[in-house]
């Protein structure tokens, strides 16, 4: 569910476009270019997928980006038993301007409860979750 990112923009809120633009030999994608609304514009990144942990793991790098030099990351997945998966999302955002720290930290805050708060409620209802200014802390 994680790297069907074609489907994104319909569950995932800030996600406008998404464009996989290299796969590997099995299918995955491997180079992804998205478009998302950050920071009140839009913004353009490419990021670089490893599957080397898959399927206890999903991670990337990021390759281009307007606002962002770097924005790396990794989805962790770790089976509690009983039919049950902890998902782990670990983001690293720098951005091409500086910005004070209160304000990276909130935003980087609304980005990760964001995107825990929609993948768990695309995972469990198979629906947009409900929107929410203030994120949901992550396990």
């Amino acid at each position: 569910m994680v790297t069907d990112f074609e489907s994104y923009p319909e569950w995932a809120g800030d996600i406008k476009a998404v464009t996989v633009e290299e796969t590997d030999a099995e299918g995955r994608a491997t180079r992804v270019t998205w478009r998302t609304a950050a920071f009140g514009r839009s913004t353009t990144y490419t990021l670089d997928y490893d599957y080397s942990e898959a399927p206890g793991a999903v991670s990337w790098k990021e390759s281009r980006g307007d606002i962002t030099s770097r924005l790396d990351g990794s989805y962790r997945f770790e089976e509690l038993g009983g039919g049950e998966t902890e998902v782990i999302y670990s983001l690293d955002v720098e951005l091409r301007v500086p910005i004070p720290g209160f304000v990276k930290r909130r935003a980087e805050s609304r980005i990760v409860g964001t995107a825990l708060r929609e993948f768990k409620s695309r995972v469990e209802n198979g629906a947009p979750a409900e929107a929410s200014e203030e994120p949901t802390p992550a396990s």
